[in-house]
């Protein structure tokens, strides 16, 4: 029987990940009845801080920097109100490092004149070929941008396209899309001369937070766009812990009258008439709505939540084939005192990349899309305690390392060192083995920090799928973001927008355009179609 207790709701959520509870808020305050289900006992999705090594150290368990929210339309929407509610949050002016195995580092600051100057430092000519890099991206912003973040299916996309081939051309404009697909390694190897000197490994990792590779196309794009982005805002880090982030934005619902509810798993989206009609909670209890919007991968969507006699076969063609990307590893330590790198000035870097260049990224992504271990892989320590020393007690300090080149399921190791079970799979022993080898990497470089480990834990892919069902093999990047999975085509071939083929239901999230990132710019999109309607 439908539930009576929560009465005439307008948009019922599926999902309380950051695009979720955008559209929640924005909705809420703009007078709808919402109302957000979550299956996990914690609201947030991606978005949580725990004490996940000793008391006192506050760890984000999952997603942790906010660049691509602070300059999204999220944000310009919501920040008055985020910081009325708390939000609040820390930066520098050292967004990102890079410390190479022969000890050859480079930092990226929020200054062009001082990148320009560090790049031509490393090689000359590189700085000169960096400032190209990002005027270009700041001459063609508007036309970037929309292809990034905008609906692409909509007259406002069609008609920035329109204006910029009215101005130069429709030839003009298909050169500059097809000089966009060029894969970062080989940008890197053509602008600065070699694809692995520091310039080029600084900026090569920045390709897996994207979702991507070196070899991938579009990867250069997004590589730049990276960089540009860094300048212009840091790498911004909630204060206390990213947890901030969800208890603001519940703030905001909650005082327009919308409500969260957690332990709510749903089991399906309840279609009468080709509309959705609200949704049946695993246990029977049935909740109605005018509206429901599903913050879920496609495979959950079209194979779990909707029969598929509501659905065209091709659709449900498609959803089965949808493919997800590699794996991450996170780890996460509690220290007595700070790493002492080599050059102290690593230690202001935001997120600091162990890496030996894009040849290395390529050879690591590899060996991960095989089902191997990388030998040497990158390896992502994110400082939040640099910007943020409260989230540890006085005096002491945590790190956040991630591996964004892991196999989903292991079948082996590159390096030939670890004993690999394929039918274990990510087993506790496993896992805990890669992460010594990583940790031992991170030492090599900092030789205090074995001996300055307070806590560890580690959290393997399987791990990452069981705290979040959307992490799919530990994908967090919502599927695989190759170019058929990616812009017109994401998150399937035969949908549009965050359009469903069932009236009255929405599709939001990381698996959708624009893809992953804890930008909510998905969320902000399907608030902007539903406030009007």
């Amino acid at each position: 029987m439908p539930n009576h207790s929560i009465a005439g709701v307008d948009v019922l959520l599926v999902g309380s990940g950051i695009n979720s509870l955008v559209c929640a808020a924005l909705l809420a305050r703009d007078g709808r009845r919402v109302h957000v289900l979550e299956r996990e006992d914690v609201l947030g999705g991606c978005i949580r801080t725990d004490e996940l090594t000793l008391p006192g150290f506050a760890h984000d368990t999952l997603s942790t920097a906010h660049p691509l929210f602070v300059v999204g339309p999220a944000h310009a929407a919501l920040g008055d109100a985020l910081r009325g509610a708390g939000l609040e949050y820390c930066n520098n002016d050292t967004p990102t490092g890079v410390l190479m195995p022969d000890g050859r580092h480079l930092l990226l600051s929020t200054s062009r004149e001082r990148n320009v100057q560090a790049f031509d430092a490393c090689r000359p000519g590189a700085g000169a070929a960096y400032a190209a890099a990002m005027a270009e991206v700041q001459d063609n912003a508007e036309l970037v941008f929309a292809l990034l973040g905008q609906e692409l299916w909509r007259w406002p996309t069609a008609k920035v396209l329109a204006r910029r081939a009215w101005k130069q051309g429709a030839h003009p404009l298909a050169g500059f899309l097809g000089a966009s697909l060029e894969p970062a390694r080989a940008w890197l190897q053509r602008a600065f001369g070699d694809a692995d000197s520091p310039v080029a490994a600084l900026l090569a990792p920045w390709t897996l937070h994207t979702g991507l590779g070196p070899d991938s196309p579009v990867s250069a794009l997004m590589d730049k766009v990276v960089a540009f982005t860094l300048e212009a805002v840091g790498m911004p880090l909630v204060k206390g812990g990213n947890a901030g982030t969800v208890r603001a934005l519940r703030a905001l619902i909650e005082q327009a009258g919308g409500t969260l509810e957690t332990g709510a798993d749903v089991e399906q989206v309840l279609v009468r008439g080709g509309r959705a009609r609200g949704v049946r909670l695993r246990g029977g209890r049935e909740i109605e709505a005018a509206q429901v919007v599903c913050n879920v991968t496609p495979t959950q969507l079209y194979l779990r939540l909707l029969s598929e006699q509501a659905l065209p076969p091709e659709l449900v063609e498609q959803a089965r084939a949808f493919r997800y990307g590699k794996g991450n590893m996170q780890i996460h330590l509690a220290l007595s005192e700070a790493p002492r790198w080599p050059h102290a000035a690593l230690g202001n870097a935001t997120y600091l990349h162990l890496s030996g260049g894009a040849n290395a990224v390529s050879r690591a992504v590899n060996e991960a899309d095989r089902g191997l271990l990388p030998a040497q892989p990158t390896i992502c320590v994110a400082q939040p305690t640099a910007v943020d020393p409260g989230r540890a007690p006085q005096g002491r300090h945590i790190l956040w390392i991630q591996l964004p080149e892991c196999p989903r399921i292991p079948l082996g190791d590159a390096a030939g060192e670890i004993a690999v079970d394929a039918q274990a799979g990510w087993s506790e022993s496993l896992r805990e083995r890669y992460a010594d080898r990583v940790i031992a990497a991170i030492a090599r470089h900092a030789p205090n920090l074995q001996d300055s480990i307070l806590g560890r834990r580690v959290l393997s892919p399987a791990d990452l799928e069981r705290l979040n069902i959307n992490l799919v093999g530990g994908d967090p990047y919502g599927g695989d973001c190759s170019l058929d999975q990616s812009f017109l085509w994401r998150p399937l071939r035969g949908t549009r927008n965050h359009q469903t083929p069932i009236e009255r239901l929405w599709h939001i999230g990381a698996s959708t355009h624009p893809g992953p990132g804890l930008g909510g710019t998905s969320g902000f999109h399907v608030a902007q179609l539903l406030g009007r309607a």
